[in-house]
């Protein structure tokens, strides 16, 4: 059974950014000219010679620290990451040129050949998205305001920026996804201990009119059961990929403690949205192993493997719900409408949001959650302040507008894309890390459910973990082979 194509021409190749038209662009582009303009003082540095395992300890730092303090240190924190990446692809250009067919290739080897460290289509997508943004605030009608979050979605690309540069090297993406599920468990662990010996709710988390008004939602060292069930969705996508991709005994059970320790603690967390999170990346991450696997199935498990796992996994699920009271009601209450004091907020949330995208359709009203706040007063019914627009689709659409949700969809169809041909080319060679390839798309789904209703990935724990899956996505990729350039004899 097929359930990804895996041969063949890819569809609507212009919209999926594949062959030959990108390393094009980026020959003509003038922003590439500032590539390796400090060469010759790299050639010379001691410490640049070390740039990628600087900036593999620059984003660790900032993976160990984020869930324990402050967002202002985080941002400190990706500052100098990001200006770290500056200085690297000034000052060490070999790998951009690789990408464009210029000078030598300094590609890595995975085991599935050859993979470009350089600009990459989902790079692409995102400078325009960027780009659409920055028009969107200079066109704000609060644009002080707009600028405020312009910078942080800068911020958010130039780590994206660092992590892909970074992550193209096998060691590097190994450690620095060990150090980011190491954290987790320490995070997921003092969870448990929270359910186990009582947590003080920080606000109102449920309805108090509900059955579960008193019941204790985990939320760990960040403060909030929504935000931590967030932060947990790619560590339960990463450490089932672990139990594989880990080779050594030891280092699988580890990964299985990991595995039942954050799903549990996300349960725990008794957020939906979260829910529907990991509910979305264990679907994406089952249909893809599956996938993974079928090429040594028998002819019967190739064509009924997937069906039993999803099958089954919907009976358990409707097996849980039915016997444990606090997830009967709590799944209960998706259904309710407004019958659910969070539901209904929600949908009053949506329905003025959808009156500001009408008000300012094409561009928006600029990005960050300071021009949300300028503009969302004038349009809120009474009594549903809100910081946010409770969606990521709706939150896109309001800032930079149906010109910029449309870059931000193309964006996911092209990290799609090069997330399924990454787990195909390294499914050639059962490479290990085509693991990480499933756990990244999984992340990405599952991050998005849970975004269709609410924007905790805002938040930098959670914001650097997005653009973390989208960079590992990003770093298998292997852009269409250089043209043979050798004289043919005439004829």
């Amino acid at each position: 059974m097929k359930i990804f194509r895996t041969g063949g021409r890819a569809p609507w190749p212009p919209l999926l950014l594949t062959g030959a038209a990108l390393q094009q662009w980026q020959r003509d582009s003038w922003l590439a000219r500032w590539i390796g303009l400090l060469g010759p003082w790299q050639r010379h540095s001691v410490l640049l010679a070390y740039g990628d395992a600087l900036g593999a300890g620059a984003i660790a730092l900032t993976f160990a620290l984020a869930p324990f303090v402050s967002t202002d240190l985080i941002g400190v924190l990706m500052l100098a990451a990001a200006g770290l990446w500056f200085l690297l692809t000034v000052a060490d250009g070999r790998s951009w040129r690789s990408a464009i067919g210029v000078g030598t290739d300094d590609a890595t080897e995975t085991g599935a050949g050859k993979i470009s460290a350089g600009f990459t289509p989902i790079h692409l997508l995102l400078l325009l998205y960027w780009g659409l943004n920055t028009i969107a605030m200079a066109l704000s009608p609060v644009p002080k305001a707009a600028a405020a979050g312009w910078s942080k979605l800068t911020l958010y690309l130039l780590f994206f920026a660092l992590m892909a540069r970074v992550l193209r090297v096998p060691r590097w993406r190994s450690a620095l996804i060990a150090v980011y599920l190491h954290v987790a468990l320490v995070v997921s662990c003092y969870g448990l201990r929270q359910w186990f010996f009582g947590a003080t709710a920080l606000a109102t988390w449920v309805d108090a009119e509900s059955p579960l008004a008193k019941t204790t939602r985990v939320y760990s060292y960040l403060g909030n059961p929504n935000l931590l069930s967030s932060y947990l969705i790619p560590a339960v996508m990463l450490s089932l990929a672990a139990l594989f991709a880990w080779r050594r005994p030891v280092a699988k059970l580890l990964a299985a403690v990991m595995l039942g320790v954050n799903g549990i603690c996300l349960i725990l967390t008794f957020s939906r949205g979260g829910w529907i999170g990991m509910l979305a990346g264990l679907t994406i991450a089952a249909i893809a192993l599956v996938d993974w696997w079928s090429v040594k199935f028998s002819p019967f498990w190739r064509r009924w493997a997937l069906p039993i796992l999803l099958g089954g996994g919907t009976a358990f699920l409707a097996i849980a719900i039915t016997l444990v009271e606090p997830l009967r009601l709590r799944v209960g209450s998706i259904f309710a409408l407004r019958g659910d004091s969070s539901n209904n907020f929600r949908l009053n949330v949506w329905l003025s949001v959808l009156e500001m995208i009408r008000d300012h359709p094409w561009l928006g009203i600029g990005p960050g959650n300071s021009a949300f706040n300028r503009i969302y007063p004038l349009y809120q019914r009474p009594r549903f302040t809100a910081l946010s627009a409770y969606s990521v689709l709706l939150e896109v659409a309001v800032e930079s507008g149906l010109v910029g949700l449309t870059a931000f969809l193309w964006l996911l169809m092209v990290i799609a894309h090069q997330g399924l041909s990454a787990m195909r080319r390294l499914r050639a060679t059962h490479h290990p890390h085509g693991y990480w390839a499933i756990a990244a798309i999984a992340s990405v789904g599952g991050l998005l459910g849970q975004g269709f209703v609410d924007t905790v990935w805002y938040r930098p724990q959670v914001n650097m973990l997005w653009w973390f899956s989208v960079a590992i996505v990003a770093s298998f990729y292997q852009g269409p082979p250089a043209p043979d350039r050798t004289p043919q004899p005439e004829t």
